[in-house]
């Protein structure tokens, strides 16, 4: 049996529904049963992320697909209750989507939050595969503002964005084939680019002018103050631009690749399926 969380999510449903077509039995662990999806041979139980309800929704579940959380204030301690409660209610395996580069002196802010997760599950004793995702593809058109501006302290970095696809073929795999024991996957794109060239590649596809202008990090605070976001939610989006300028996110994998036995997807694809 294997659990997974956050299958309402763009992410977690994908990979749920991977299972279905694989035949094999899961229970998604949802907050809202009324958003759960209607899968074949898949049990729906309620819980959230930390709550006591989770070690009941564990009973029986060997292996726990679990999707980092929404970033919050407090996403560790609710990382760390939840995997207290899979250890409680003994689940023997633990596939986290982790982030490239997660460390405690990551640029990103939020990749600072998966190492402190990564820790804390080798800390437990169970048997667990981190699938370090780079940043999504998906987001990418989502960077371009209504004047068909990307503006970011990206500079001249490269990013080797995955597509959320791609990324849930991977963890489909990995639940269900042997070998992946204590692994780390940094899941890539297969190329890595600048948001410039970005820019570029979403003109030619929607055929009308986008382009990127680099701000500077006091810049790209100023501008996002208008959201009135907290403080660490600013920084999360903020320091996502960072990394990138850093060169922390250009590194390519050929994981997704070896994993699937199919090439990742370009921006170039991805922009083209619409």
């Amino acid at each position: 049996m294997i659990g997974v969380t956050g299958s309402t999510g763009q992410l977690g449903s994908r990979i749920a529904r991977l299972l279905v077509d694989a035949g094999v039995p899961q229970r998604l662990i949802v907050r809202d049963p009324a958003r759960a999806l209607d899968l074949p041979a898949a049990e729906v139980v309620q819980a959230g992320y930390g709550e006591q309800a989770f070690v009941d929704a564990l009973d029986g579940v060997e292996t726990l697909m679990l999707l980092s959380a929404t970033e919050s204030a407090d996403r560790i301690a609710l990382h760390k209750a939840t995997v207290d409660a899979a250890v409680a209610a003994g689940v023997q395996r633990i596939v986290y989507t982790s982030f490239i580069g997660a460390s405690p002196g990551a640029t990103f802010t939020f990749a600072r939050d998966h190492w402190h997760t990564e820790e804390h599950i080798r800390s437990v004793g169970v048997d667990f595969t981190f699938l370090r995702d780079n940043l999504y593809l998906d987001f990418v058109t989502g960077y371009v503002g209504q004047d068909g501006v990307i503006r970011g302290p990206a500079g001249d970095g490269r990013v080797a964005a995955v597509a959320r696809d791609d990324v849930a073929a991977v963890a489909a795999r990995v639940l269900v084939d042997p070998g992946h024991s204590g692994a780390s996957y940094d899941l890539t794109g297969p190329a890595a680019f600048t948001l410039a060239e970005a820019a570029a590649v979403l003109s030619s596809a929607w055929d009308r002018r986008v382009r990127y202008e680099a701000e500077t990090l006091d810049e790209a605070y100023r501008s996002r103050e208008v959201y009135g976001a907290p403080a660490w939610e600013v920084a999360g989006w903020v320091t996502s631009y960072a990394a990138i300028a850093s060169g922390e996110l250009s590194a390519l994998s050929s994981a997704v690749e070896d994993i699937t036995g199919r090439p990742p997807t370009s921006l170039e694809e991805y922009v083209a399926r619409g």
